[in-house]
């Protein structure tokens, strides 16, 4: 996410200093054309507007209070766009933590995947500070396809608890309707083809069905392991709700036996090897009963 935001931003004008611990991301943010930072405090020193897009609540931790994190070198007004799927209590400590600082955070979810923030086709559900706000849109302008200003703080939060709620339902639903139709002797390739341009299609269906057709879930746009953890955001999110939600729960298990086969660091769109394995198809999924490019991984026993 933050690569493909540097390089929309960079490309729209803006100068671009950016930190990342993985050496190869760094060098990629320099070709492109942007400053490689040495440390988040370095991001902080030398901007007014940050964006941060992080794993876990970990490095949240790490990359604001950490000995060089923002808190150590952000100025009274700079602004920091919160683009992390997190708890709204975490997300609501570092505002109010910031906020001692004279430094205001937005909360500003992403809906849509590193692929789709690549080719600049995500929405963002900004909550927060409106004038702070208003200073960010030609930021947002740049990176987003587009962007909705949605409220007080935490809004943002949970509009895409609810848009991750949807993807993890919508999903399942491609990769079912994969499994039967393959089951059923059609091509995955016609069925994808043809279902992607009529009623029945989603917009998780158009992304993750060429990688089910294929029975390849890398490079991923989600990793299952990552995916987890805004899974179980949204378990406690709604559980507290009280409100039902029988598609999600149906949903979850899917998932976690995704994580026990081996595909953690696979695309979410692995759930469609899950379902093939309890239909007792064998392959790649390219076409019914052709051999599949890893049929161990279909096949061995446990799985």
């Amino acid at each position: 996410m933050g690569g493909a935001f540097a390089r929309h931003l960079l490309a729209a004008g803006f100068n671009v200093v950016g930190y990342d611990p993985v050496p190869a991301t760094s060098r990629a943010l320099a070709k492109a054309g942007g400053r490689p930072a040495g440390s988040c405090a370095e991001v902080a020193e030398g901007a007014r507007i940050i964006i941060t897009s992080l794993p876990s609540p970990a490095a949240m931790e790490e990359a604001f209070f950490g000995r060089d994190g923002i808190a150590a070198a952000a100025r009274p007004g700079t602004i920091v766009i919160e683009a992390s799927t997190m708890t709204l209590e975490l997300k609501e400590g570092i505002r109010r933590r910031l906020a001692r600082r004279g430094v205001h955070v937005l909360d500003c979810p992403i809906s849509g995947t590193g692929a789709q923030a690549a080719a600049r086709d995500i929405a963002v559900y900004a909550s927060g500070d409106r004038r702070a706000f208003n200073r960010c849109r030609g930021a947002f302008d740049a990176f987003a396809r587009s962007t909705y200003y949605c409220g007080k703080f935490g809004v943002g939060s949970k509009l895409k608890f609810v848009a991750n709620l949807l993807v993890t339902i919508h999903n399942l639903s491609t990769a079912e309707a994969m499994v039967v139709g393959e089951r059923s002797g059609l091509d995955p390739a016609l069925l994808y083809r043809v279902i992607s341009d009529g009623a029945g299609s989603s917009r998780m269906f158009q992304v993750r069905g060429p990688m089910m057709v294929k029975g390849r879930y890398t490079p991923a746009h989600m990793k299952s392991k990552i995916y987890q953890k805004d899974i179980d955001i949204i378990w406690a999110f709604v559980r507290r709700l009280k409100c039902p939600t029988p598609l999600f729960d149906a949903s979850v298990p899917f998932y976690a036996a995704a994580l026990r086969q081996g595909f953690a660091q696979e695309d979410t769109a692995a759930i469609h090897s899950v379902l093939r394995q309890r239909a007792g198809l064998r392959g790649s999924g390219i076409r019914p009963g052709r051999p599949g490019r890893n049929p161990r991984r279909i096949t061995r026993k446990g799985r």
